[in-house]
This record gives C-alpha cells, structure tokens and sequence, in this order.
C-alpha cells in the first residue's frame, strides 16, 4: 500500500524540481527526502524520479502518481477541514426524535435556539413514539430520542444501553366538559371521579396510559374507559361531546379547545418524567452534546412556567 506521506514528498519533489529545495520546504534532510522518495518507489514497484545535471525529472509512473497524489492529499486537507468544523460546530449532522407532545411543545424551542447557536449542524427530526425512539436508537439511526420515564427509579425502564437525561416533569390534569357538574372546582380529587368514564389519551401499555392507570389504582379505583386514542386534540373533541373525562399532561394542552375545562390534580399530581435518551457507549459528537445542553435549558424553561389553571373556564 502506498504511503501517502511519501507521495506528499513525491509531490514537494516534482514542484521543487530537486531533493534539496524539496527537503528545505519540507524541514526535512536531503537524505531523508531520498529515502522517502526509495521507499515510495519499492512501494510502487517502479522507478518515480530520474535525476539529471539539472535537477530531478518525474517518470512517467512518478507523474501518474503525482497526479493522484494532488487528489489524495486535496481530500485529505476536506475531511481534516469537516472534522475541524464538526468539532467546532460549524458543520456535522444530528438526528432526533420526539414522541407527538413533546414535538410539539419541547422541540421547536430547543431547535430554534439550537441553529441559532449552531447555523451549520444539519439537523433532522422524526417522529417516534418512546419505544420506537428507543428502536431507533439502538439501530443506530438517530442521536437524541424523547421518551418518558413512568418511574423515579435509576434503572432505564428500557432496559441497559440506554442513557436518559432528565429535562422535566410534566404534570398529569383533568380535561371535563364545561358543563360538568365538577366544572366550577380549581382542583379536585382523581378519587372524586371514581364513577366517571374516561377517554384514555395513549392506549395499551404506552406510558400516559400506565401513569393514569397506576393513579387510578392509587386512588381506591379501577377506572371506566369508554374510548381510547392516542391523539390528544380528538380526545378534547370526545370531552367536550359527553363521552367522558381525559386524563392529559401538561405539553398536550398547548391547543385547548374553548368547550373543555383543565383542572388540576393538586399541589402533587401524577407526572410523566420527559427524558432525553441517547445510546450508552456511542460517540458523544459536539453537535449531540450540545443539543443536550439546549434540551436541559429548554425543559428547566417549561419547568418554570408549569400552567397556572384559572377558576373559570
């Protein structure tokens, strides 16, 4: 194989036009240009340079490979370029992925502030369900998966590999209708809507579904469920028809509709921990670490500013 070193030699060779001028560019001995320029030639299996009274002449196998070397060494200079850009920030890739709520809530303010920073990073976003995040992941097709964490437990609900980074706690409340007996109340007790049925917002053993359930349970109760669904605006839509009560996190309530009522849960309400997920042991780029860093301020944001519920509807 062909040491690309010795053909940058080659190369300082054939623009010098002699050993000597060639080793001064270089910061090299003469002698050890003419070594170089051997071992290339015992590499290459042919004679690269003649020399005259007047310096030294490529061979045609010597140009053919000064050639190639031009183009070798131009690539070489692009990647040692990018790299320097990719850790710099100022070029790269990152792909992400976020389950509909947070997509909605969570990640247009993190990306924003994201390309702001960073203009140059190509970013790329899709949508995914935790549990199809996490596939993603594990498959090595995106960096970043939002998921949600049912638990306060150290251990990775999703088993080991996965690394989660908490952004927040998104508290769980009350969608009724506005012609609810219950209405009028600013809180009330999930306990107090034993005999309710219920639209699930997420069905199966997806994690909003778990959290409501687990609540339910705490309560004293094993609830109702007239309709399941995990689009949270067609939820609202059945509220507000009379088929039920929904139980819905706070990132779901960014589009309220004007014929529903949200009221809380009290000053502990059930919460789904939003998480960001990334695969334990791969590369940690810039452009992924940073991204977390936006996605920690962005969720301490929406912390922050957790809903304030109003008496009236």
């Amino acid at each position: 194989m062909l040491d690309v070193r010795r053909m940058r030699v080659l190369r300082e060779v054939a623009q010098r036009g002699s050993f000597s001028a060639a080793a001064e560019a270089l910061a090299y001995t003469q002698s050890a240009v003419s070594q170089q320029i051997a071992a290339l030639e015992r590499e290459a299996g042919t004679k690269l340079v003649e020399r005259n009274a007047r310096g030294v002449r490529l061979t045609d196998a010597g140009a053919v490979l000064v050639r190639h070397a031009d183009a070798i060494l131009a690539r070489l200079a692009d990647a040692e370029a990018e790299l320097e850009a990719i850790a710099g920030l100022r070029g790269g890739r990152l792909r992400l992925a976020a389950f509909p709520s947070a997509g909605a809530s969570v990640m247009p303010r993190a990306i924003a502030l994201f390309r702001e920073r960073h203009p140059a990073v190509d970013l790329t976003l899709q949508p995914a369900e935790p549990e199809d995040g996490i596939a993603l992941l594990r498959s090595g097709e995106i960096d970043i998966a939002l998921t949600i964490s049912t638990t306060y437990e150290e251990t990775c609900q999703f088993g080991p590999g996965i690394e989660e980074h908490h952004l927040l706690d998104d508290p769980m409340y009350v969608i009724l209708p506005e012609t609810h007996a219950l209405a009028h109340r600013r809180s009330l007790r999930l306990g107090d809507l034993a005999e309710e049925q219920w639209m699930l917002g997420s069905a199966g053993s997806c994690p909003d579904a778990s959290i409501f359930l687990r609540a339910c349970r705490t309560a004293g109760f094993e609830p109702r469920i007239a309709f399941a669904s995990n689009d949270y605006p067609s939820i609202q839509g059945f509220v507000a028809a009379g088929m039920g009560l929904a139980f819905v996190p706070d990132l779901a309530l960014i589009n309220l509709r004007d014929d529903v009522v949200v009221r809380s849960l009290g000053a502990r309400p059930p919460v789904r921990r939003i998480m960001a997920s990334t695969l334990a042991g791969s590369y940690a780029s810039p452009a992924r670490e940073a991204m977390l860093a936006v996605l920690g301020e962005v969720g301490a944001e929406f912390g922050a500013a957790r809903r304030e519920l109003s008496l009236a509807s």
